[in-house]
């Protein structure tokens, strides 16, 4: 039984996460002892309809949101990643040639600032970065392991993008990823479907907004205390 080349389901009619976990795929990691919400790259850049960027994600933003106010009620650490570049790109190297887009990102602009309603609270880490993964050149693998982090629960934008860079390398850096696939979003439904399936074959645990908001309360009560962490 194999899948046809094109991606499409198998012949005998069983969808792709059922021929997924058949093969092998699609393993639970589960939620660890100490989650941190990491909100990835929500910018006014995908919301304002005269963006280059613009990719109509209000609801995955609501989404969010409402992830991020239960980790803070819960006494869950949020971060942020932020895309900022120098003025004329040059810190942006071969992603700043290949997508002009980015220039949204330029230092002063206010496309690259988030939504009110996700600004960072003051305390919170803000980490800059350049490229699409969120550990790529920055200090976020350090900042979490400090802390006694073990699982990075990932909203923000997109998913194709850098929620997917950022959930492969939490992975690859020894933390659990775990995608909010109501809060997380794309310019087009098929990329964004296509990669949440990937994630969760693969090097994710993909979950609905409400399973997430579930698990930062009980681990956020469990752990009886706000783990430190400074604004960079």
């Amino acid at each position: 039984m194999t899948q046809h080349p094109e991606g499409q389901d198998t012949e005998d009619g069983q969808d792709l996460e059922q021929d997924y976990a058949e093969h092998g795929f699609a393993g639970r990691l589960g939620f660890g002892d100490r989650p941190a919400v990491l909100a990835v790259d929500i910018a006014l850049a995908y919301l304002d309809p005269a963006s280059p960027l613009y990719a109509g994600v209000d609801q995955a933003v609501a989404s969010a949101a409402r992830v991020v106010d239960a980790a803070r009620a819960a006494g869950v650490p949020v971060l942020h990643t932020q895309v900022r570049f120098a003025p004329g790109g040059a810190d942006g190297g071969l992603f700043w040639r290949k997508i002009p887009a980015l220039r949204v990102f330029e230092q002063g602009s206010p496309l690259a600032l988030p939504p009110p309603e996700l600004a960072p609270l003051p305390g919170e880490v803000v980490v800059t970065k350049q490229y699409a993964s969120g550990f790529f050149g920055t200090s976020l693998a350090s900042t979490l392991r400090a802390t006694g982090i073990d699982t990075v629960v990932l909203v923000g934008l997109t998913t194709s993008g850098c929620v997917r860079a950022t959930a492969l390398d939490a992975m690859q850096h020894g933390f659990i990823p775990v995608v909010v696939r109501d809060a997380v979003g794309d310019r087009d439904p098929r990329p964004h479907r296509a990669n949440l399936l990937d994630l969760q074959a693969k090097y994710a645990d993909v979950v609905g907004e409400a399973e997430a908001v579930a698990a930062l309360r009980i681990r956020g009560s469990a752990a009886g205390h706000r783990t430190g962490m400074t604004k960079s």
